[in-house]
């Protein structure tokens, strides 16, 4: 597509050329051939230069920039405008061959020359154009010397008219192979440039996802240095309160015990995110009874949300998908601790439902909601929504529902109104 574009931007200077080559032909000739003959021939000459102007600007006002069907139909239909035009220039020859003087048919034949050579720089993108042009020139300019052979002089004629033709078929076949030749090149060139392209943009996008892990990984370290601070300081403080007055180990023990949890969950969130982003991740996909896992999450969740006197509701027909079980246990898993977690007052309802045809799992919430400018960015690591009453966490619990959403292949949507709550959804595409 794009050699036949380089072959259209450069078509319209040959025009110029070959209606300033028409006057120059006329002011040679018109003296020495039949005037009725270098007039039919010069009108004809005219009338094809403006018909292929008229092609090249529909090309220029409709096709620039365009590829597919439209350029291969648009080619098809105007094609047959090269070839014309080369039999009408080599059909010059039946003006002036023979009939001119020496001097006059050497610069109609070196104008010839000059054509079928400028065609192999300016034809050769399209090679179907190039064959055309380069074949009706060699025709019509054959034809001339053999009907002066056969019609005007008779056979056997001089020994110059047949070195004409063999003339004719040499550099006829020279200036296809060089087009050809010429094309290839072009050809190579082009995917040259394309596969320079392909790198460049390759190299991008490897420097792009290079400076991103930079920054997650500043980020990490800085916000899981932010969260470690506080369990860590407050088990030291903890620990010298235990040390210097043991009595009230009651009163300290529970603390330690919350210290001592945060700590422990930061770093099972840390070590799932790294095993996510590990070549060791697989997905194992089998038929999941998506009733049963409802009521393995309902179990494993009942009790936290009791303890923050909340309503974990299931609604789940009995429903078959394909997934791997354990990976989207832990998808929905997440997805619901992160609903209880926001949620102070009402409940979680856990339900399977159809959108658009596609069975979903839903997490419905009556929590804080997450206003509209956090909603695309929540799923990053360690991002948590500021000013929203949310619990105090981490950061990774949507970042890992991200990843194993992009590992199973089932996109996750949400929805949510600050102050109303959210509803989360995985497709079971």
């Amino acid at each position: 597509m794009r050699l036949t574009h380089t072959f259209m931007r450069y078509a319209r200077p040959a025009l110029h050329a070959a209606l300033v080559l028409v006057v120059i032909m006329v002011l040679i000739l018109y003296r020495h051939v039949d005037p009725l003959g270098l007039a039919v021939w010069a009108s004809a000459a005219t009338a094809v230069t403006l018909v292929r102007y008229h092609v090249i600007g529909i090309y220029h006002r409709t096709l620039v920039g365009v590829s597919g069907a439209p350029l291969h139909a648009f080619m098809a239909r105007y094609s047959w405008t090269w070839p014309m035009s080369a039999l009408v220039w080599g059909a010059s020859m039946f003006v002036h061959f023979l009939k001119a003087p020496v001097y006059d048919q050497f610069v109609c034949m070196i104008v010839l020359v000059g054509m079928a050579g400028f065609a192999v720089g300016t034809f050769s993108s399209s090679l179907a154009c190039f064959k055309g042009y380069v074949n009706g020139l060699g025709c019509s300019a054959l034809a001339a010397l053999i009907y002066q052979l056969a019609l005007e002089h008779g056979l056997p004629s001089t020994f110059n008219t047949y070195g004409m033709v063999a003339l004719v078929l040499i550099y006829w076949a020279v200036i296809l192979i060089s087009g050809q030749r010429f094309h290839e090149v072009q050809r190579a060139n082009l995917e040259l440039q394309f596969d320079n392209a392909e790198l460049i943009k390759s190299l991008t996008e490897t420097n792009r996802a290079a400076l991103e892990a930079v920054e997650i990984k500043n980020r990490f370290v800085a916000s899981a240095a932010h969260d470690l601070r506080q369990p860590v300081h407050a088990l030291g403080l903890y620990a010298d309160w235990l040390a210097t007055e043991p009595e009230f180990v009651e009163q300290i023990a529970p603390k330690i015990v919350r210290s001592t949890k945060a700590v422990n969950d930061l770093f099972n969130s840390l070590f799932d995110l790294a095993g996510l982003e590990s070549d060791t991740l697989r997905v194992h996909p089998q038929e999941v009874d998506l009733a049963g896992l409802i009521q393995d999450l309902e179990a494993q969740y009942a009790p936290f949300a009791r303890e923050r006197n909340l309503r974990l509701r299931t609604r789940a027909a009995p429903w078959k998908v394909r997934s791997d079980p354990v990976l989207l246990q832990r998808l929905v898993g997440n997805l619901l601790s992160n609903a209880l977690r926001n949620t102070y007052r009402g409940g979680v309802l856990i339900a399977v439902r159809r959108r658009r045809g596609v069975p979903c799992i839903e997490i419905w919430d009556t929590g804080v909601g997450i206003a509209k400018e956090h909603q695309k960015v929540i799923f990053q690591e360690f991002y948590r929504v500021p000013l929203q009453g949310t619990e105090e966490g981490f950061g990774l619990g949507l970042a890992i529902v991200s990843r194993l959403s992009e590992a199973l292949g089932h996109p996750v949507g949400m929805a949510s109104r600050s102050g109303k709550g959210s509803v989360f959804w995985v497709e079971l595409k």
